[in-house]
């Protein structure tokens, strides 16, 4: 530690010294006397870290772990609302009672089904023939036809437009009007927003 003096004339008229005060020399604290306009700064690159190649190779590695067991994972399906029925249908209790058959009643409604059933089938079998057979009648009128004549034949592959009677009057396609701004309209976006 050094203390500083300065002389001051006292009254007196002797010369003494009167100490300013005391001053450390630290680089922490600046001199009034100095000449120094900052601190000086205590920096210095940062240590290098040591890379160890076998722990950079465990951290892929578990890396690689997680992203499996992740595809593993099946995805979150989103909902659609259409398909789920509302809790009211669920929740809903039946009031009306149905009335215990009997056994011949249930035998006989058992049996009718069945019939029901066998009739549904020999219908459907019988269209199905139908049509087979109307479509290789078909076939088979349209090859002689495309022996006899190749212009029948086009004619008759063509499709028909008078078979519906649709009658249209006016523009196919309207013209866009010049410097329009269609509105959007208004709605309420009340669709669910699910995150995966």
């Amino acid at each position: 530690m050094q203390i500083l003096t300065k002389p001051v004339l006292s009254t007196s008229s002797v010369l003494r010294c009167m100490p300013l005060g005391s001053v450390r020399h630290n680089h922490w604290i600046t001199s009034v006397f100095s000449l120094k306009t900052s601190l000086p700064l205590r920096a210095e690159p940062k240590k290098k870290k040591k890379v160890d190649p076998r722990r950079e190779l465990m951290v892929k590695e578990r890396l690689k772990k997680k992203v499996k067991k992740l595809e593993k994972i099946p995805p979150e399906l989103i909902p659609i609302e259409d398909f789920i029925p509302p809790a009211k249908c669920f929740d809903e209790i039946r009031v009306r009672t149905p009335p215990k058959l009997s056994f011949e009643d249930s035998e006989r409604r058992a049996l009718l089904l069945k019939e029901w059933s066998r009739y549904k089938i020999s219908q459907h079998e019988a269209e199905m023939a139908a049509i087979e057979e109307a479509l290789k009648a078909q076939t088979q009128a349209l090859k002689e036809l495309r022996l006899e004549s190749a212009q029948l034949y086009k004619a008759a592959v063509s499709p028909d437009n008078c078979l519906f009677p649709f009658q249209c009057h006016g523009p196919c396609y309207t013209p866009p009007v010049p410097n329009q701004e269609a509105p959007d309209g208004k709605y309420n976006d009340i669709t669910r927003v699910y995150t995966q």
